[in-house]
Order: structure tokens, then sequence, then C-alpha cells
């Protein structure tokens, strides 16, 4: 016997609608009678009603733990210390240690770490280097062992230059005091390491310049040249000049102007008119070592003119300095070409040649008779990219006992 049932459904405060629901009793089933009003109202209010989706799987970097901004800094400091030789400098970055790295982008590395430390770094950090390089505390000079890749002057797009860090290091030298001064008596050109002479005093200044100009200085580099110069000793007095070099790549360049010429037949030479602007220049050189192909030569330039030892070592004799791209190509400015045994010896491709730094060092300095007392003659060390390259080319470095 079915069983009939009135339910009352109140949709909303507006719409009231009947619903009878027959129920059948004693079946398996239910058979339930809608009005057509409400089963549209009920089939919109389902569509437009929100779903609720099932959650997503979590993953496992879900799972860790959220990274703290002090947790970074800490993580970011423990890399630069671990991996950089000095701070500052993007170009010498911290290799990942979790990425393999080729025998030949660790020698890059490690030129670049050599040679690219001190450019950008804060004025104190550089002043600290250039003290702890301090080599004769004289009372009126001082000498400093000058890095890579700095500039005396100001004038280059690098941050630092010796000469803005001065005051800092007179204080660090004698304390805070005040007119502590420190003056460049002789420079030395950006890619040139070695012995930098300072004077306390500009009497003393003075009396160093006026040395210089006679010609009573004594300055002896030390140099790394692809090649053998022969004969292993001699002078070279062949005048040089500010060329301008046309081309693809128009630039100006310091080369030679000789004022002999060889004879038509081959059999003498011939003087000829000097040119006006040429600079005299005479360089005495002598080889000290050779080996695969390259030397280490001793120079000693008895004049002052500008990269006078760099064009005299690449024209005069054929045996440029190694890692002298500037003066390696007379038409074009690209990175020095080296000879595939001198490439293997320093791990190096052509590709990377650019990353050779300039093989030049003021080695030695010595200033006579220094207001009526006895020379004064200073050494400096050899930087460690230099006598790398020379262990690699298996040269022999003089006075081993002391660079060590």
């Amino acid at each position: 016997m079915n069983s009939y049932r009135t339910v009352t459904l109140a949709c909303n405060k507006y719409l009231i609608r009947t619903c009878k629901m027959v129920i059948r009793s004693g079946k398996t089933g239910s058979i339930c009678h809608i009005s057509r009003g409400v089963a549209s109202l009920l089939t919109r209010t389902h569509a437009s009603a929100p779903r609720r989706e099932a959650p997503a799987p979590v993953s496992d970097s879900d799972k860790r733990p959220n990274l703290r901004a002090i947790d970074l800094a800490r993580k970011i400091r423990q890399e630069k210390q671990n991996g950089k030789a000095t701070g500052g400098g993007s170009e010498a970055a911290v290799p990942n240690p979790s990425v393999p790295v080729s025998p030949l982008q660790k020698r890059v590395i490690e030129l670049r770490q050599f040679t690219q430390q001190l450019q950008n770094v804060h004025p104190n950090v550089l002043a600290k280097h250039l003290h702890r390089g301090l080599i004769l505390p004289h009372p009126e000079l001082a000498v400093i062992n000058k890095p890579y890749g700095v500039s005396v002057q100001d004038g280059s797009r690098d941050k630092n230059n010796i000469t803005d860090v001065l005051p800092i290091l007179a204080k660090m030298m004698d304390g805070i005091r005040a007119g502590t001064q420190l003056h460049v008596c002789l420079g030395l050109d950006k890619e040139t390491t070695g012995t930098l002479l300072l004077a306390r005093t500009e009497e003393a200044l003075a009396y160093v310049q006026n040395l210089h100009k006679n010609h009573q200085v004594e300055r002896k580099y030390w140099v790394v040249a692809v090649g053998v110069p022969v004969p292993s000793e001699g002078v070279i007095d062949i005048p040089v000049i500010e060329r301008e070099v046309t081309g693809a790549q128009p630039h100006f360049k310091m080369g030679l102007s000789p004022v002999y010429r060889v004879s038509e037949g081959g059999e003498g030479v011939t003087k000829v008119r000097a040119n006006r602007q040429a600079q005299g220049a005479v360089t005495r050189y002598r080889v000290l070592d050779s080996s695969n192909g390259c030397s280490l030569v001793e120079l000693q330039p008895v004049t002052g003119v500008k990269h006078q030892l760099r064009v005299h070592m690449a024209y005069a004799l054929g045996s440029p300095i190694l890692g002298d791209h500037k003066y390696s190509h007379w038409t074009k400015l690209a990175p020095q070409k080296l000879p595939d045994g001198v490439l293997r010896r320093l791990g190096l491709e052509q590709s990377k040649a650019r990353y050779l730094p300039l093989h030049l060092h003021a080695r030695q300095l010595t200033v006579p008779e220094f207001k009526g007392q006895s020379d004064i003659t200073v050494s400096c060390p050899l930087p460690k990219y230099f006598t790398s390259t020379l262990r690699r080319l298996q040269i022999p470095i003089p006075d081993e006992k002391e660079e060590e």
C-alpha cells in the first residue's frame, strides 16, 4: 500500500513551492515527483554553486622548511669565505663546487683571481694591501709592491687608483698624524707590477725627480718574452713615436722610428732624417734563461718613454712580452697569438689567451747617494702569476729561495 507525504520547501524568502514526494514502501527503490518550477530552480542553483576541488598532492619541495633571510645571508657569506681570495670584484666569481670544471676553465679562473682581485675593492682594503707590501720604511722615501691591474693615477674606468688611497696609506704608516702625505715619484703602468717609489716630503719628491730627469735612477725590469732574443745581450737605441693605426679598428700605438735603414743592396745601413715627433729611447737587455720557446729577460731602460720596453721587445727584438695583447700585432687589436707548445705549457687554448696578464715586473730600483747617503737599492718579489708561468714553462727562477 502506497503512502503519500507532502513536503513544503522554502526555496527562498520570496518563493515557496510545494513538492509532493511519493514514497513507495516495501520496494527497493523510491520515486520522487517534483514540480517543474522547483526542478529548474534546483538545477540553476546546483550549476552555480562552487565545486570543491580535491587538494593537490604535496611535493617534496613544499615539505622543506622556509629559508629565513638570516640563513641565506650566512650561506652567501660562507661561500665567499670558502671561494673568494679577496672581497669585491664581480669578475672573480666563486665557482659552484657541485658543477664539474674542466682544466681549461680552472686555469682561466686562476688567472682571474691572480689579476682581478683589487680593482673594485673598498679603498681601505686596497690601502691595507699596499701597506702589507711596504718594502722600504725610509724616513723620507717609501717603496711599495704595486699589484697588477691597479692604476697609479686617476683616469681609468676602475673604482680605485693608488694616488687616491695614499692619504689612507700614510696614516697606516705613521699613525693618525696631521700633515702626513705621500707622493708618487716614479709611476708605473696599470698592468706593470713591482717597485713603486713614494716620497714622504715634497723636498724628497723634487730630489728624486731631478735624479730621474738626469737618468741617474736605475730601474731593472723582468719580463717573460715569447721567443729568445738574439743576441742574448745588448743595447737597443731606436727612437719611439706614437702613430695612428688605420683599419677596421682605428687606434693609436707607440712604434719604432729608426734613424737608419738597410741599403738597397742589403750590405749596409743608411742614416735617414729623424722624425721631429719621435723620442729617443734606449734600453739595455740581457737574457737570464730560456726554455720551451720563451725566455726570462732583464730590461734596464736608460730613458723613460711611454711603452718603451714593450715596443723594443716586440718590434726591435721580435720577442713580445707574454700577455702584451696591444703590441703583439701592429694592424689590429686582438689577443696575443701564441705557439701551440707555449699554450700547452700554460694550460690554455688560443681562444682563452686574452686572459693572460702582461708579464712585466719592476724588479729592482736604485736611488744613488740619496742626499749624501749611500745608495738605496730595493728589490721586489715576483707576483704569483709570474712565478706560476715560469714554473709551467720550466724556466728556472733566479733567487727562488728569496721568492718563496
